[in-house]
């Protein structure tokens, strides 16, 4: 569990600029308290503790603003930035070097039993809002836009924006860290509105051509 907390106190400095020292990350960073409060109670959960479990992710998610439950599965060099209102689910499964935005929820889509929140590949960035919901793969190095809402499995090297969310990027190779943002992504609709207004001036021309 050391090493754990190591490797995403770590995973702060790599992609976060603002970070400045480890003091301040451990005293003032909610996403690394969470984080912290998981690590312990997901710990305690797989020794079969009952009840403890879960009131410490309840407290953390009190003094946090993030719910993580005790039984999801989260991989090393994990990144919640900011992080306010971020949701993990309880089947919910995260590879290693994710990076979430705040806002994120990794939830089910009703009352389904069994496997029924998303598994997450290594190297994915989820943008602000965004909502994974089911028990959905979401392959590695996929980036997912803010507010996407993303009902269905992704293939790796993927970028993802929309409602529902709709793959509008592939790319061949893993994007290195310095990439990983959430911003400069693609929009589908803008571009389609620019290719149907340049389709409108070039018949325009010809008709005027035509007179």
């Amino acid at each position: 569990m050391f090493k754990a907390i190591t490797q995403d106190l770590q995973a702060v400095f790599d992609r976060d600029p603002a970070a400045t020292s480890k003091l301040e990350v451990i005293l003032t960073y909610a996403g690394f308290h969470a984080l912290l409060a998981y690590r312990l109670s997901h710990r305690l959960k797989e020794a079969g503790v009952p009840f403890i479990p879960r009131a410490i992710s309840q407290l953390a998610r009190w003094l946090t603003g993030i719910e993580i439950h005790p039984s999801a599965k989260i991989g090393k060099s994990f990144f919640i930035d900011h992080g306010m209102g971020v949701v993990i689910g309880e089947t919910a499964e995260v590879g290693d070097y994710v990076t979430l935005f705040q806002g994120v929820t990794l939830g089910g889509t009703g009352k389904e039993h069994g496997k029924r929140h998303p598994t997450l590949g290594n190297h994915v960035v989820v943008g602000a809002g965004a909502k994974i919901l089911g028990g959905i793969k979401i392959g590695d190095n996929v980036k997912i836009g803010a507010n996407s809402v993303v009902l269905k499995s992704v293939p790796p090297n993927c970028t993802v924006t929309g409602v529902p969310g709709r793959i509008i990027k592939t790319e061949g190779d893993r994007m290195p860290e310095a990439t990983m943002d959430h911003i400069n992504l693609p929009d589908p609709i803008a571009d389609r509105f620019e290719a149907l207004e340049r389709e409108i001036i070039e018949l325009r021309k010809k008709l005027e051509n035509s007179r």
